[in-house]
């Protein structure tokens, strides 16, 4: 769902080769005394990314499917700690197209879930106080340690990754503190991979931002991107 960001993914490919060396690992497998990863572990991994790549895209019924997919590879190891992690990277996800609805699925399983996972948990419900930056990605420390607003919309602009740079902006704008600057980063990300769900929800916001401030200009500009996306106007006339 990553990633530090999305938890799980990160977790597994600390375990599993990344594909550029996964040729090489199956040529040597029969010369080397350290058996390859297990399937599983390879399936999940990449249904997840499989998950988050069509979820930002739009794509939601091949995604719940795929998502569907990995919780059942995660199942066949009766490791209710790492469910719980694979429902956070989902969530994490979702969180990036500011979708803040409630991470049911990781609190049936919040009493299983490692050390590393709870505080994720609460870096995602922005229960930020006294959390241990130690204990999260090392891309949200700078946010979550910000003295004020300012360093920590800046924060979010140095994030280098994609992904964990959305989600960090949506945490801001969730707890009213995300700055126009903010916005435009997260429009930016999310345009520059072709996300059209984090796409549309941002410039919702920053149109909804123009109408409020009549601002005419940006609110026709922001509108035909938005019904070039949808489909709803045709390209040349955007």
């Amino acid at each position: 769902m990553t990633k530090p960001a999305t938890g799980f993914v990160a977790w597994a490919k600390r375990s599993v080769p990344n594909i550029a060396t996964i040729a090489a690992t199956v040529l040597i497998a029969a010369c080397s005394s350290t058996p390859p990863p297990p399937d599983w572990k390879m399936n999940a991994v990449s249904l997840i990314e499989h998950f988050q790549a069509r979820w930002l895209e739009g794509d939601g019924k091949t995604a719940d499917l795929a998502l569907d997919k990995a919780r059942g590879e995660i199942a066949k190891t009766g490791r209710l700690d790492l469910l719980a992690r694979a429902e956070l990277a989902a969530c994490g996800t979702r969180a990036a197209a500011l979708d803040f609805t409630a991470c049911d699925g990781y609190e049936k399983l919040a009493s299983e879930a490692s050390g590393n996972d709870i505080a994720y948990a609460r870096f995602l419900a922005g229960d930020w106080r006294g959390l241990d930056t130690k204990s999260l990605p090392k891309h949200y420390a700078d946010l979550v340690s910000a003295k004020d607003n300012a360093a920590a919309n800046r924060a979010v602009d140095e994030i280098k990754d994609p992904l964990p740079r959305l989600i960090a902006a949506a945490l801001l704008f969730k707890t009213s503190r995300a700055e126009p600057t903010t916005l435009t980063t997260a429009v930016e990300t999310a345009s520059e991979r072709g996300w059209r769900r984090p796409l549309l929800a941002w410039l919702n916001v920053q149109l909804k931002r123009a109408q409020a401030a009549n601002d005419s200009g940006a609110v026709a500009h922001l509108q035909r991107r938005i019904d070039l996306i949808t489909g709803t106007a045709p390209a040349g006339n955007s």
